[in-house]
């Protein structure tokens, strides 16, 4: 199973790297179950496997040391003695004997052969899941990240034992996962002498008045984070998810470096990334299932939600606030990246485009060339209808403005339809930059 590997991935480079030689079953008891188990709070909640199995009278915050033991040896007991099941040897099958098989995930229906140390590797991998908003956790077959999300691990306990968070949620470690992740891979955001006012400050806490959770991360700011870890690369990630019913999606390639290439993108087109990097960020991604249907995550999903709206529709942008300028920084980022992304210079000429344009439709009174504009050319659903909207408006045209449009055309007829939808869009949003600086 894909927690076994993964368990097994991250137990090797542990061991490498801190010089150890730990078996599997070792690391579970010495170092896992202390961090995640032998404590009031615990951080997993695994159904009905051995550590939430309570007896009349028990709750795991009332607990003695000898009671969370007794569970330790329990899963021991199950993990050398019993057929595997998912109570306890996470992502395997639910036991068909106990008609659960109905919540299973993550399964195969070849007979693989399981020891016990499989069964503890299955634990480890489990609290290696990275949480991603849209109810999915994904896992990722990788020391470095795995060896990162670890140190993870130690952060969220020590919060947990912290007297003055005695509101902080417990059983959240996939979805601090996550934020651990994108926090700490990013340069930019990341300090070596982090506070938990520093983490709230960072959205990554939710504090009220009667409860501190963790907040779920989106899946494309944990995107960026991972291309600053691997600029040009790109992973395959197991995306699933634990609860009442099971859940698996499958291993989808994450191509890192297209979070590289927005970023880059916006240097070019804006210079700096001097805004809200975390909002800038939050604002790119698909719903992270729709995403996988893509069969890959880059570019495409990339695509932030808020511009479909628009995309071959009469509907424009307004820019009339500040969060509307901000979206258009978003939203030409995307769509420049999308049309060059075969490419090695980006291109970007659709603002003189739109000045040609509105000098057009400022040459007249009355509401004949903005209906052509507005109705007819940006709201062109076909390359056909954009280049017969063109036609209207080369007879009104002078002589430097004509070389523009007619040379448009023709680079219209060549594009692709899809590219011919980015284009359109592109040119509608500088329309209306361009309008309002007028």
């Amino acid at each position: 199973m894909i927690t076994t590997v993964v368990g097994k991935t991250f137990l090797e480079a542990y061991n490498i790297k801190y010089q150890v030689n730990k078996s599997p079953k070792e690391f579970f008891e010495e170092v896992y179950f202390e961090l995640f188990y032998n404590h009031p709070k615990y951080m997993q909640w695994v159904t009905n496997s051995p550590f939430v199995q309570m007896k009349t009278g028990q709750k795991p915050e009332l607990l003695t040391y000898d009671e969370r033991i007794e569970k330790l040896e329990n899963l021991f007991e199950k993990a050398e003695n019993s057929e595997p099941d998912a109570s306890f040897a996470l992502g395997f099958p639910a036991s068909e004997l106990k008609e659960y098989a109905s919540t299973s995930g993550l399964v195969s229906d070849l007979l693989i052969p399981a020891t016990p140390d499989d069964i503890y590797l299955s634990w480890i991998g489990s609290g290696l899941g990275v949480g991603v908003a849209g109810g999915f956790s994904i896992l990722f077959d990788d020391a470095t990240i795995t060896l990162q999300t670890f140190e993870g691990w130690k952060i969220y306990r020590k919060y947990l034992e912290d007297d003055g968070l005695d509101k902080l949620r417990g059983n959240q470690i996939n979805t601090w996962n996550g934020q651990w992740l994108k926090y700490s891979l990013d340069t930019d955001e990341f300090r070596e002498d982090f506070d938990f006012t520093e983490l709230t400050n960072q959205k990554i806490f939710d504090v009220s008045s009667t409860m501190v959770e963790v907040n779920t991360v989106n899946w494309s700011e944990l995107f960026f984070s991972l291309s600053q870890l691997y600029p040009q690369g790109e992973l395959t990630g197991y995306v699933y998810g634990f609860g009442q019913t099971n859940k698996t999606i499958g291993f989808i390639p994450f191509y890192l470096k297209s979070g590289t290439r927005i970023i880059d993108i916006y240097r070019q087109l804006f210079g700096e990334l001097n805004t809200d990097k975390k909002r800038f960020e939050a604002l790119f991604g698909m719903h992270i299932k729709r995403a996988c249907e893509l069969g890959s995550i880059g570019l495409l999903a990339l695509r932030p939600e808020g511009i479909t709206k628009y995309m071959g529709e009469d509907k424009n942008i307004t820019l009339k606030k500040e969060e509307d300028n901000f979206n258009y920084y978003v939203y030409k980022t995307w769509l420049v990246a999308m049309l060059s992304k075969n490419k090695e210079e980006i291109t970007d000429y659709t603002l003189e485009l739109a000045e040609t344009i509105l000098r057009y439709r400022n040459g007249s009174k009355g509401m004949e060339r903005p209906t052509l504009i507005n109705k007819e050319l940006f709201a062109s659903k076909t390359k056909r209808g954009f280049i017969d909207a063109l036609a209207v408006m080369i007879k009104d045209l002078d002589s430097s403005d004509l070389e523009k449009i007619k040379s448009l055309k023709d680079e219209v007829h060549l594009m692709t339809n899809e590219e011919f939808g980015y284009f359109c869009t592109l040119l509608k949003f500088d329309y209306a930059f361009v309008e309002k600086k007028s």
